[in-house]
């Protein structure tokens, strides 16, 4: 009782201190953003009808924060039955079982905060740049990236170019990839406000990657093409591994250097996008897209793990060694896919009144740069919400969630895991999750998660062996 009173008089003082900072005068309108508010739920590809002026230069300064009391409890085969016989698995050579583990209680995680620089330089011609000012993964400010877009070219001064860019938008920069639409719904460090639920996918797709992207917009269809460098940061050097192959040339080496440094050639990063987006009337909208992530080469690509914040579930399934920043990604899957990466996503969206229907289907496959052979992975997903009432500042949501990979997983010995017939085996990782929340104003939101997430099929030597955690979390969020 005690947990709970303090908990409910923390949360009264969060939201009192959260309304006090959204009081604030109106705020300078930028061309074709898409706000950090509730305005902006459920605007994916930003629209070509701005109906903003242009009258000179203008700088917008907003926050993203978010934070989240936990109370999560876990459990492993380690910890629920008897492992008698079973030998210790002790990297670490502290006398520890690796796979034991850390004690969690309740309490409140670190909050994350979000800098949010817009300008518009031009008319149609829009600067984003964005800073990480707090997070789980990089506590100090780390800037997540930044772009220019260009949905009008009129300082060309061509009647024929104007005509063209009714239809074309062009960004190029540092930025998030436009692959699929689940990062439209997803939380980024203290930007939560578009997220129904408190924490994203289990395999989370979300990187930022340095490239250019062109947008074609007609008739209510959306075509996208796009390439960026293939990795989260620029390099020019080739990637030279000891062990490392070229599984597609088999090259033996890099020109000049001994046949004992096998080379993993740097290429680009294709993205494609087809989406169909209409609203049929004033209760409803329809949209339906399909996807693709392709790099036939990398040295370090982070399709599923570029998120530089971290997760919202802290320190479950981790072990002892677990650190808040180390250890960043708790409660997700990472397949380890680092090369070779394909990646196709398929987005339904139905919203008929209040209700709304968002799917994700995501097959994937790919390697690390030391293997030879590919591997797979594949994530269903379906989130169901209401909003009400006609504002739709309040909702109730479910979400189910389940993923099937072959990961790279090695035993005491470090020997691939794999079964009789030398495959790497599937498991299975499913989440379940059921969240309400409330819009207290356009800028300042509240919500409750109670979550289920179990991991099926890992081998004896991995923590995550009939691994689950479950319990409750409450998110408090501002953005604007």
């Amino acid at each position: 009782m005690k947990t709970f009173n303090a908990l409910i008089r923390y949360m009264l003082a969060g939201m009192l201190i959260l309304t006090t900072s959204a009081s604030w005068s109106q705020q300078t309108k930028i061309q074709n953003l898409r706000p950090y508010d509730h305005t902006g739920l459920n605007m994916f590809e930003t629209p070509k009808n701005d109906s903003i002026p242009w009258d000179g230069f203008k700088f917008r300064l907003g926050v993203s924060t978010s934070f989240q009391f936990q109370n999560l409890s876990h459990e492993n085969t380690m910890n629920t039955d008897s492992t008698a016989g079973w030998p210790l698995v002790d990297a670490n050579k502290d006398n520890v079982d690796d796979r034991k583990l850390i004690l969690i209680t309740n309490g409140f995680n670190l909050a994350q905060a979000n800098l949010n620089l817009d300008f518009q330089v031009y008319d149609g011609v829009h600067v984003n740049l964005v800073t990480y000012l707090s997070s789980r993964h990089h506590q100090e400010a780390w800037v997540k990236g930044g772009y220019v877009q260009f949905d009008k070219l009129t300082f060309l001064n061509s009647n024929g170019i104007n005509n063209l860019m009714k239809y074309f938008t062009i960004k190029f920069g540092d930025y998030e990839v436009n692959y699929g639409d689940q990062h439209y719904r997803r939380s980024d460090g203290g930007n939560a406000m578009y997220n129904p639920f408190v924490e994203n996918l289990v395999m989370d797709q979300f990187t930022t990657e340095i490239g250019g992207e062109l947008q074609f917009k007609y008739n209510n269809f959306i075509i996208v093409g796009a390439m960026t460098g293939g990795e989260i940061k620029g390099d020019i050097t080739w990637n030279q591994k000891m062990d490392a192959v070229d599984s597609t040339t088999q090259d033996p080496g890099l020109p000049g250097y001994s046949d004992a440094v096998p080379i993993n050639k740097r290429a680009p990063s294709i993205i494609g996008k087809i989406a169909y987006d209409k609203q049929f009337n004033d209760d409803l909208r329809f949209r339906l897209s399909g996807s693709v992530y392709t790099t036939n080469s990398s040295a370090s690509n982070t399709l599923f793990g570029g998120d530089r914040t971290g997760s919202r579930y802290f320190g479950v399934l981790e072990n002892t060694t677990y650190s808040t920043t180390g250890t960043a990604f708790s409660g997700r899957f990472n397949p380890g896919f680092s090369d070779q990466v394909t990646s196709f996503m398929i987005n339904p969206f139905v919203k008929f009144k209040g209700l709304e229907l968002f799917g994700t289907a995501e097959f994937a496959n790919g390697r690390q740069v030391t293997e030879i052979d590919k591997r797979n992975a594949s994530q269903y997903a379906i989130d169901v919400i209401y909003r009400f009432p006609a504002n739709e500042h309040f909702w109730i949501a479910g979400r189910y969630n389940t993923v099937t990979a072959q990961p790279l997983l090695k035993d005491p010995n470090g020997v691939t895991w794999k079964d009789d017939n030398g495959d790497i085996p599937n498991v299975t990782v499913n989440r379940w999750a059921v969240s309400a929340g409330w819009y207290l104003l356009d800028q300042v939101m509240l919500k409750a998660e109670y979550v289920n997430q179990e991991y099926k099929d890992f081998p004896n030597y991995d923590i995550r062996k009939d691994g689950k955690f479950n319990g409750f979390m409450i998110e408090a969020c501002l953005g604007f």
